[in-house]
């Protein structure tokens, strides 16, 4: 069985244990097919899938109603563990805040930011945890730390860019440090309302 390695921000820090990975089907092995995710933002859900089975589903906070999220059909091509945080140029709501480097305790992007509409918008953890279930985002999809963690795992792995466990471990100790992933295999993202 695989392991999944679960990591909780508590006041800006990480602490990191192994787990046992659940059954992933009614079989207990992968199921067989094509990888996607679905984002529906009614529901507040993202849904992995590997064809027509279900992985795994997670809450989501979307994006506010004047930062609406984007929807349609995207491809997620780069993830970003440890990610820093720069406000976007131009945003009325970031116009006084100031960029925030990896492991920075005020940094809004916790863990990692998975990119579905480059540039400005993804799929990233947050410390917010109250907004999980609303619409509280700038557009972004946030997640649960933990949730984005197996997530991020999931699609390195089906996107042809898996890492052993060890891999993961010094990622996200060395909180200081960004680490670009570019996906050998992009994996389709749609985004519906």
């Amino acid at each position: 069985m695989r392991a999944v390695i679960k990591a909780a921000v508590i006041l800006g820090t990480i602490s990191v244990a192994t787990l046992a990975a659940p059954d992933l089907s009614a079989t207990g092995r992968q199921p067989d097919g094509q990888p996607s995710i679905i984002a529906d933002l009614s529901d507040k859900q993202l849904t992995l899938k590997l064809g027509d089975s279900v992985v795994q589903t997670y809450y989501i906070a979307i994006g506010q109603d004047d930062y609406p999220t984007p929807t349609g059909d995207f491809t997620i091509r780069k993830l970003t563990w440890n990610p820093r945080w720069v406000p976007p140029p131009g945003a009325k709501w970031a116009r006084n805040k100031t960029a925030k480097g990896p492991g920075n305790p005020a940094n809004p992007m916790k863990v990692v930011k998975i990119f579905f509409k480059d540039p400005d918008y993804y799929i990233h953890g947050t410390d917010d945890a109250e907004s999980i279930g609303s619409a509280a985002s700038h557009g972004c999809l946030r997640m649960d730390p933990d949730d984005v963690i197996e997530v991020g795992k999931w699609v390195m792995e089906n996107g042809g860019s898996p890492q052993e466990e060890n891999w993961f471990l010094r990622i996200l100790h060395s909180r200081r440090e960004e680490k670009v992933i570019y996906l050998s295999q992009p994996i389709p993202i749609k985004v519906v309302a």
